[in-house]
């Protein structure tokens, strides 16, 4: 502080509050404190939030930080408050690192700084996108023997990207699959991947890298290439011996072949993938409603995979169906 006219005027370079008293004679005798004061610092109004990398597009299983940055406040005390609750960060910091994010980590980010009695605006909202990439196969059926190109999209393809490519192999141990790496579907520059000579059902998945270090993606959810090749280690009956079925109707999916453990899939039309709930030993039954429209293929434990049938299902009343 620095005053003058016997310290009546005094000048600071803190903000804060402020108050003054008197004293005269000798020995000195003083005033009551004067009211308290603020005084104002000239301190920046509005931080900025930034995402490093700052990719527009994040992927779940990437790394981003999301910065507090204060235009002019450098050297100063801050401690910082942010409006993404799930953010919980020691508040002398002004870096959140999301070493794997997730779906739940999209969302507004907002920070303000505070040093003192003083606090800065919220900062203009930064929105955290989290997206999977996106894998679509051609042909999706089959006919023996055909190429299957698999395709593996992300936004901003000139980012960098590099692209792994996948096998699904069921596990019926752990009701789910692993992922095996395609022969050189190893850090590919291209986003697409052809299969040559394909001939029996099976599933794939993609996901994709950028960056130095390069950050890789999570996986893409599967997609299937369905074959109707009756030739397949495994196969699936349907009783009773039709395609098309009626709501009043049960049927039975029944699984073939020289292996111990089943499991019978369903692919939806509306792209969810689940397991047959009520299966006994290798038969799965099925007491038809219009969900059931799907296509479905039974899984050995020892990860073949058999033909697969596209089935179709029918209010009743409403026609006439195909028999076989």
């Amino acid at each position: 502080m620095r005053g003058n006219e016997a310290n009546r005027v005094i000048s600071v370079s803190q903000g804060g509050l402020y108050h003054c008293r008197g004293g005269r004679g000798d020995p000195v005798y003083y005033t009551e404190d004067s009211s308290d004061d603020t005084v104002m610092q000239n301190i920046p109004s509005k931080p900025t939030v930034t995402l490093q990398p700052s990719w527009p597009q994040i992927y779940s299983g990437e790394t981003v930080t999301v910065r507090c940055e204060i235009q002019g406040g450098e050297g100063a005390q801050w401690t910082y408050e942010w409006r993404q609750n799930k953010l919980n960060t020691p508040p002398t910091s002004n870096e959140y690192r999301i070493i794997t994010v997730t779906e739940s980590d999209g969302g507004e980010y907002s920070c303000r700084g505070r040093m003192g009695y003083f606090l800065t605006q919220w900062s203009k909202i930064i929105t955290l996108t989290v997206s999977y990439p996106v894998l679509t196969v051609s042909p999706s059926w089959l006919s023996p023997g055909a190429s299957v190109t698999l395709n593996c999209e992300v936004e901003h393809p000139s980012a960098g990207w590099s692209f792994y490519w996948y096998k699904a192999v069921p596990d019926l141990s752990e009701k789910s699959s692993s992922y095996e790496l395609l022969p050189d579907g190893s850090g590919t520059a291209q986003d697409s991947y052809i299969i040559h000579g394909q001939t029996h059902t099976a599933g794939y998945v993609c996901r994709a890298g950028r960056g130095d270090p390069e950050y890789h993606t999570d996986h893409s959810q599967p997609k299937f290439v369905w074959s109707a090749d009756v030739h397949s280690a495994a196969s699936l009956t349907v009783s009773p011996d039709r395609v098309q079925h009626f709501t009043s109707d049960s049927v039975s999916l029944t699984c073939e072949g020289n292996f111990t453990e089943w499991r019978v899939r369903k692919f939806s039309e509306d792209g969810r993938l689940s397991d047959c709930w009520r299966m006994t030993g290798s038969t799965c039954d099925i007491n038809t409603s219009k969900s059931d429209t799907a296509v479905y293929w039974c899984e050995s434990g020892s990860g073949e995979f058999s033909s697969a049938v596209n089935i179709t299902v029918q209010n009743d009343g409403n026609g006439p169906i195909l028999g076989s």
